[in-house]
C-alpha cells in the first residue's frame, strides 16, 4: 500500500513543553491514522523526530510498503536522507529508531521540507500542547 506520512513537532520554548503529531493518508487521500500527543519538556527537533518515529510505527503496523514522508523540518529531512550527520546523542537514538522502522516499509522517500500538506499535523501538535496546558 502506498501512503503519505505528514509529521510535525513543536516546543513552546526550546526546550519547553513539546508535542508531536502525524497524519497517515492512503494514496487516495483517505486518512488512515492521525495522532497528536504532548511529550513533556523537549526540543523542537526531538518533537519532530518523535512524530516521525510514531508515524513510521503506525505505517509498519498498517503494512505500508511505499511511503512519502512530509515534514517541515529541514534538519530531519536532511538527516534521514543521509545528507547531514546526526551529532546530537538524543537525536541519534531517535534517528536510529526511525531508520530501523523504515526498513520493513521498503521504499520511504523524504522530499524537500515543506509546510504544504502538513496543516492537520501542525494543528494536532498545537491541540496537544493546549490540552497539556502549555
Amino acid at each position: 500500500m502506498k501512503a503519505r506520512l505528514s509529521t510535525d513537532g513543536g516546543a513552546r520554548g526550546n526546550p519547553g513543553p513539546a508535542a508531536y503529531a502525524y497524519v497517515l493518508e492512503a494514496d487516495n487521500g483517505t486518512v488512515l491514522a492521525a495522532h497528536g500527543e504532548a511529550i513533556g519538556v523537549a526540543t523542537n527537533n526531538v518533537a519532530e523526530y518523535r512524530a516521525l518515529v510514531e508515524g513510521l510505527r503506525k505505517a509498519v503496523e498498517l503494512q505500508v510498503d511505499e511511503l512519502e514522508v512530509v515534514s517541515d523540518s529541514e534538519l530531519l529531512v536532511h538527516q534521514m536522507r543521509g545528507e547531514y550527520k546526526v551529532k546530537n546523542a538524543a537525536l541519534r537514538e531517535l534517528w536510529e529508531e526511525a531508520a530501523d522502522l523504515a526498513d520493513p516499509i521498503g521504499h520511504a522517500r523524504y522530499p524537500a521540507p515543506r509546510r504544504q500538506h502538513n496543516e492537520l499535523a501542525d494543528r494536532l501538535v498545537n491541540e496537544a500542547l493546549d490540552a497539556a496546558g502549555s
